[in-house]
């Protein structure tokens, strides 16, 4: 699972009534688009049920850094100059890292997002309370999905899950989400880290 715990499985919601109206496509991007800065807390739930929580800072386009706390203190993962690292502590290795665009975490921290772009929502429904949107990369469906959960009035992202091309789910739900905050571009600095720790060598 630490291979992405970027991946997320989404709580699964009750059947939906079919008079349930979902947030419009074009409400959500509008939203995704005008969050620029956020901090929170969340707790992830991993793909083998097991639970870890932490600290996320988002800063869009292209960086978001999860900070793990309690029983998972050593793990950090950050996404920024189009990379994504995992950082373990109990081991001297250098970060495992991978392209951002080969996630499919990606389609939110776009520039510029657009959901009504044609083959990359795939679902898209809601129940009343909720609206779920299920997203790919219609360039590169192969690397997974992303299922977005939104609450409206206002609109605001509750959670998400990454379906890895394993077919892995992990899910991420979210705290209240302190937005246009101020976060230090350090954070999202792999090559700083990596100094940081010690694994140039």
């Amino acid at each position: 699972m630490k291979r992405f715990l970027l991946s997320v499985a989404l709580v699964v919601t009750t059947a939906l009534p079919a008079w349930a109206q979902a947030i419009p496509l074009s409400q959500l991007s509008a939203y995704l688009n005008t969050l620029r800065t956020a901090q929170g807390s969340f707790t992830q739930i991993n793909a083998d049920g097991t639970i870890s929580t932490g600290t996320l800072y988002l800063q869009r386009p292209g960086r978001v850094r999860f900070e793990y706390g309690g029983g998972d203190d050593d793990l950090l993962v950050i996404a920024g100059g189009g990379q994504v690292a995992i950082f373990d502590a109990r081991s001297n290795q250098r970060p495992e890292q991978y392209p951002l665009r080969r996630t499919p975490l990606h389609l939110i921290l776009a520039r510029n997002v657009d959901l009504g772009r044609s083959g990359m929502v795939i679902g898209h429904e809601g129940d009343g309370t909720s609206t779920r949107v299920v997203a790919q990369d219609p360039e590169h469906p192969e690397i997974g999905q992303i299922t977005l959960v939104f609450t409206g009035n206002p609109v605001e992202l509750r959670q998400w899950v990454i379906t890895d091309e394993a077919g892995s789910d992990t899910t991420v739900i979210l705290g209240e989400l302190e937005t246009d905050v101020t976060v230090r571009a350090r954070l999202f600095n792999i090559p700083q880290e990596i100094d940081a720790r010690g694994l140039n060598d």
